[in-house]
C-alpha cells in the first residue's frame, strides 16, 4: 500500500484555555482533491497552519508523504504549495520578478528557474500581466499569482485555503478551474465556504465542527444524506372541496413522515403540501393512503437533503462524528 499524502493523527491544539483542534484524525491519498469545510473558528485554519508548517500542535501528529511536519519541518515544505486566506504578496514588485524570487526563496536549482516560472505563468494565466506591479493587479489575478508561487516549485500537495474569497462570479469560475486543472496532477486540500465549489471541484470532503471531524464522505453522498423533502398537489377525486386542516391530519399519519407544511398549490380546489421525512421514503404509503382517502395526486417531486443542509446539522451539534467511510480509500 502506497504511502499517504497526509497522514492525521489525533491533532490537538490548543490556545490557551480555547480547544482550537480536538483529536483530529483522517488519511488523504495522493491524488485526491479533498474540500475541507467548517463554520468560522471550526478550526480549518489551525489544521492548515500545522499541515504548512506554520504552526505546531499541542499533541498528536501530522505527517506529509511520511515526513513529520514537527520533527522535520524543512522537508515537510519542500512538498507542499500554501496558499493562505490573506495570500500575502508583495505589491511594489512586478509578477515576474517576484515569482524570480520565490524560485529562488524555494530553492529551485537555477538551471530550472526559468522553465519552472515559465509552467506556472502558463498554468496560471499570467503571460499578459508577467511585466506589471502586482500592487496594479485585480484581484482575480493576485489571486492566480499566489496559485503561481505556490505549484512555482513543484510540489506534491497543494493546500489552498479559501482560495476564491473576495473574488467576483466570473473570477471564481476562473479560479475553481484553474484548481481542478492542477487537483489532476496534484493532491489538493481546498478549505473554502462555497459549497457549489466543493461539490464541483471536490472528490471527498472533510467537515470539521468545534476542532472536530464530524463528516468525511463524498458530496454526492453528504448531500443525499438521510431524508429529505416530497412536495404534493391534491385534489379531490369526485371533485368535492378539501379541507386543509382534514388533509393535513391525513398525511401526518403516512408511516415516515416527520411533518407536513403548506406548499404551493395550483388553485382551482387543489393543496399542496410539504412533507419532511427521515430514513424511510414515504412516497408509497402516500399513493396508498391517496388512494384510500379518494385523493388524486396531480403532483409528487422529492426533493433530497442538500450538502448545504447536511453541512448546518453536522455543524450545529445536531449530529455525532462519523468514521471515515469509503470516500477516504
Amino acid at each position: 500500500m502506497s504511502q499517504p499524502m497526509i497522514s492525521i493523527e489525533g491533532l490537538t491544539k490548543a490556545y490557551g484555555a480555547t480547544q482550537a483542534l480536538r483529536g483530529v484524525s483522517f488519511e488523504v491519498p495522493r491524488g485526491q482533491v479533498v474540500g475541507f469545510l467548517g463554520p468560522n473558528g471550526a478550526g480549518k485554519t489551525t489544521m492548515m497552519r500545522i499541515l504548512a508548517g506554520y504552526a505546531v500542535p499541542t499533541a498528536g501528529t501530522a505527517k506529509v508523504a511520511g515526513i513529520d511536519v514537527v520533527l522535520d519541518p524543512i522537508a515537510s515544505r519542500r512538498m507542499i504549495g500554501y496558499l493562505p486566506e490573506n495570500n500575502p504578496l508583495y505589491e511594489e514588485m512586478m509578477v515576474l520578478d517576484f515569482l524570480q524570487f520565490v524560485a529562488r526563496v524555494r530553492g529551485v536549482p537555477a538551471g530550472e528557474q526559468r522553465q519552472r516560472i515559465h509552467n506556472a505563468v502558463e498554468h496560471c494565466g499570467l503571460k499578459t500581466v508577467i511585466g506589471r506591479d502586482i500592487g496594479q493587479l485585480s484581484k482575480g489575478f493576485r489571486q492566480r499569482v499566489g496559485l503561481a508561487q505556490a505549484i512555482l516549485h513543484d510540489p506534491d500537495l497543494l493546500i489552498l485555503d479559501e482560495p476564491t474569497s473576495g473574488l467576483d462570479p466570473n473570477q471564481i469560475v476562473e479560479i475553481r478551474n484553474l484548481i481542478k486543472e492542477l487537483g489532476r496532477q496534484k493532491t489538493v486540500i481546498l478549505s473554502t465556504h462555497i459549497l457549489s465549489e466543493v461539490q464541483s471541484t471536490c472528490g471527498r470532503v472533510l467537515i470539521i465542527s468545534e476542532g472536530k471531524l464530524v463528516a468525511d464522505d463524498s458530496p454526492e453522498r453528504l448531500a443525499v444524506g438521510e431524508g429529505g423533502t416530497v412536495y404534493v398537489v391534491l385534489a379531490s377525486r369526485v371533485g368535492a372541496a378539501l379541507q386543509a386542516a382534514d388533509v393535513r391530519g391525513i398525511l401526518e399519519r403516512i408511516p415516515g413522515v416527520s411533518s407536513v407544511e403548506p406548499a404551493d398549490s395550483e388553485g382551482n380546489g387543489t393543496l399542496g403540501f410539504a412533507l419532511r421525512y427521515g430514513k424511510e421514503d414515504p412516497r408509497r404509503a402516500l399513493f396508498e393512503t391517496a388512494v384510500k382517502h379518494g385523493l388524486l395526486l396531480l403532483e409528487v417531486r422529492r426533493k433530497h437533503v442538500s450538502l448545504e443542509e447536511t453541512f448546518r446539522k453536522l455543524t450545529a451539534g445536531e449530529a455525532s462524528p462519523s468514521t471515515p467511510s469509503a470516500a477516504a480509500a
